[in-house]
């Protein structure tokens, strides 16, 4: 890890503690559904933004919710800053996605799944895993034999058995983390 990540991550242990005044009041009761999940997303912004702030870096934050998850992305403004806070091989972006959860859920007293994307890297990885998935299940079909991936991580694992299962085909994991994959098998 380069010295210049383990400053930003040394800064971003300072925004996670909060007063622990954010918390709805006694009463409001819990939130659900959309509202649940558009104040993730708010809460993650706010978390972000001080973060931004705090490392001297320049992002715009997007908040989406697909699904049933909150998705918040920090849009590069100036070519070069937010690789900080990807790391090699997205560490960093695991980390902090890890931290705005738990930012998120102090805020809404919920436990927090929302997606984070720092300058497009998950997308990007989205889009290469699809397309390593398509390859595989080609395997897989044409052959008739289970077709065993690398190792992954969650995330990734998670858009490889999305992919499979739309193209009418069996996943499942298989392993222990971190070395988990997926092994994909034709129906």
């Amino acid at each position: 890890m380069s010295e210049n990540t383990e400053t930003v991550l040394d800064e971003v242990e300072t925004v996670v503690d909060g007063d622990g005044d954010s918390n709805p009041e006694e009463g409001e009761g819990k939130l659900s559904g959309q509202r649940l999940l558009e104040s993730e997303g708010d809460a993650a912004a706010d978390y972000l933004e001080a973060l931004l702030d705090i490392t001297d870096l320049d992002g715009d934050i997007d908040i989406d919710v697909e699904g049933n998850r909150a998705m918040v992305s920090v849009v590069e403004v100036k070519t070069g800053d937010l690789h900080l806070l990807v790391g090699d091989g997205g560490e960093v972006l695991d980390a902090l996605q890890e931290l705005t959860r738990l930012a998120a859920a102090r805020e809404t007293g919920e436990r927090s799944r929302l997606m984070l994307d720092i300058g497009g890297h998950r997308a990007a990885r989205r889009a290469a895993l699809v397309e390593e998935a398509k390859i595989a299940i080609e395997e897989a079909r044409s052959t008739g034999e289970a077709v065993k991936m690398g190792p992954m991580t969650a995330f990734e694992r998670k858009v490889v058995h999305d992919a499979v299962a739309d193209a009418g085909f069996n996943s499942e994991s298989e392993g222990e983390d971190p070395k988990r994959c997926v092994v994909i098998r034709a129906s």
